[in-house]
């Protein structure tokens, strides 16, 4: 059982109900909110995201979580996004003729070559490209379940954690202090999907 109630952001979309439960299999109680101040007090934030990264600003947007996201992030406290919310993390997208994102990494979303087939979706192997807290307990090049059209570039090739190939290398997974991002869901990746977040929670822990 976890002392700290991660809270995960509800801006109008996303798989919520997938984490919910994931995160009571492993024994949290996390708080769903679209409330900045329960964002601006909490341990642990979660960013989940499924669609399009127009949908996930504007939800962002209209209920004024923006700033308090940007500002929770600033101040170094547990971060974990997925798939979308690790794309919103970035400066733009060139997803829909072109987004601007939260800014929060320097680099790009990009789409897929033509010549494959989108979305890539399915289980596919996750390399691990450094050691990190996040993986603690799986092992390298494990399955984990994707579903996304995009890709994302990070600038500074040191922040990606994780690899995977599909018509070439991309970025599976990002960590830079205690903000934690993947491309994959780990609440529909089995026990090592469990396993992230676990490990996330127990790095939160850490920092709390």
């Amino acid at each position: 059982m976890f002392d700290l109630r991660p809270v995960i952001v509800d801006y109008g979309a996303g798989n919520l109900r997938s984490v919910v439960n994931a995160l009571r299999f492993i024994g949290a109680e996390p708080l769903v909110s679209s409330d900045a101040s329960d964002i601006s007090r909490a341990s642990a934030v979660i960013l989940p995201g499924v669609g399009a990264a127009a949908c996930i600003m504007d939800g962002l947007g209209q209920r004024g979580l923006k700033d308090a996201l940007l500002s929770y992030i600033a101040h170094n406290k547990p971060f974990l996004g997925i798939c979308l919310g690790l794309q919103a993390l970035f400066e733009a997208t060139d997803e829909g003729g072109g987004c601007v994102c939260l800014g929060v990494v320097a680099g790009r979303v990009r789409r897929f070559s033509p010549e494959m087939k989108v979305p890539h979706m399915g289980w596919n192997q996750v390399k691990q490209r450094q050691l990190h807290p996040v993986f603690e307990g799986i092992s390298d090049g494990s399955d984990f379940y994707f579903v996304h059209s995009y890709y994302c570039v990070p600038d500074d090739p040191t922040l990606v954690v994780g690899e995977t190939d599909y018509g070439g290398g991309f970025c599976s997974a990002i960590a830079r202090g205690n903000l934690v991002a993947t491309q994959f869901h780990p609440e529909k990746s089995g026990s090592d999907g469990l396993k992230v977040y676990i490990n996330f929670l127990k790095m939160a822990g850490e920092v709390c």
